[in-house]
């Protein structure tokens, strides 16, 4: 199964690669570049750039999953296993597990649902912007729908103690907007939002493989290959870029399958502090998220309203170029995540360690940001 999970990564990227290419030549043809952006939105300057590759990002996700779908869920409902007898068409190792496959389904269409409707906002808002507040709402009713639906909910143990499931879909809620839009406010500078989901995305998927998490696993596949098929064009100078029609689906589905993974396994090793596996995978995006908010705020700015204050923009002026500013990013991104990894097999007092070296890094980026002087004086 680990094989067969790992073998979506090529698959999502045979599905991304060449649809980013056409979308990159047919972008030029059609105009489909970067819009205006909302009243008092501060953006770099304008290029004759597309900005449709999270249609790529989106196909390379939801067409393997409903190929899938449609070939695995009737073998899995039947009681006729004639199939078996074809050499090669279905693997041995899937064998026993397409009843789960079949019973997962509802599941997997409630996922790709509230992907299309996240995908369709974010393609809208980049030919026409329509907002915070419209987006915002979207967000907050696909992550309500998808946690009450699909019982994908945090902290499901306090529900016999507050009253029933409302703390759990409200923390489930917040957790998920929280991600989609650290994903969607770190798409800033070329290369940066594919390659941290990439990072990130890699770190979630080897996390779920140890803990045999097959439908978590296949999905984060998915979205790997589908965000390296994409940076192959969208690596600085980028020939395309994602749009908000590929941040909103890379952090909806980032935050939704964090929630539906199963960290603490109490008959297992490691401890309960493996919960806080995605908060120290994300870290980077999630101070990115909290650093940017806290300056607009400060500056007496709506926090959704875009400008040039953002993580990477802030290296920038600190005298990094911009390739190296991403690949800092990601590299941040990358130490962080392979701690996360770690934290579900480690005792107590190494889990201690990995949070200190955690809370440690921000904190020396943070004192590197705002304990220093910009680049000839250029204010932020």
């Amino acid at each position: 199964m680990i094989w067969l999970c790992l073998a979506l990564i090529p698959a999502a990227l045979a599905v991304s690669f060449p649809l980013t290419g056409v979308l990159a030549r047919l972008g030029h043809r059609l105009r489909t570049y970067d819009s205006p952006g909302v009243e008092g939105q501060v953006k770099a300057p304008p290029r004759r750039v597309p900005n449709t590759g999270g249609i790529a990002i989106f196909a390379g996700v939801a067409l393997p999953m409903i190929a899938g779908l449609a070939l695995l869920v009737p073998l899995g409902r039947s009681s006729d296993r004639e199939w078996q007898e074809e050499p090669g068409l279905i693997p041995v190792a899937l064998w026993e597990h397409l009843p789960g496959i079949a019973q997962q389904a509802p599941l997997a269409v409630g996922l790709l649902v509230a992907l299309a409707a996240l995908h369709l906002l974010g393609l809208i808002d980049d030919r026409r912007p329509l907002g915070p507040w419209v987006k915002l709402a979207v967000m907050l009713v696909a992550a309500g729908a998808i946690s009450a639906f699909t019982d994908t909910r945090l902290l499901t143990a306090l529900d016999p103690h507050v009253g029933g499931p409302w703390l759990s879909i409200a923390a489930t809620v917040l957790w998920i907007a929280v991600v989609t839009n650290a994903m969607n406010f770190i798409d800033n500078m070329d290369g940066l939002c594919a390659g941290v989901a990439s990072v990130a995305g890699a770190c979630f998927l080897a996390a779920s493989l140890l803990a045999g998490q097959w439908f978590v696993a296949a999905t984060l596949a998915l979205l790997v290959g589908s965000c390296l098929g994409f940076l192959a064009f969208n690596r600085p100078p980028a020939r395309i870029f994602m749009g908000d029609g590929g941040s909103l689906v890379i952090g909806f589905l980032l935050g939704f399958l964090t929630v539906r993974t199963t960290y603490y396994d109490p008959d297992a090793a490691g401890g309960w502090y493996a919960v806080f596996m995605p908060l120290v995978v994300l870290a980077v995006p999630l101070y990115d998220f909290a650093s940017v908010t806290i300056v607009r705020l400060s500056q007496g700015r709506s926090p959704f309203v875009g400008d040039l204050n953002h993580f990477s923009h802030r290296l920038v002026r600190r005298g990094l170029g911009k390739p190296a500013a991403v690949a800092v990013i990601c590299g941040l991104t990358g130490v962080t995540g392979l701690s996360g990894v770690m934290l579900a097999s480690l005792a107590p007092w190494q889990a201690i360690l990995v949070g200190v070296q955690c809370v440690v890094i921000l904190l020396v980026v943070a004192a590197f940001e705002f304990a220093s002087a910009p680049r000839n004086g250029a204010g932020a």
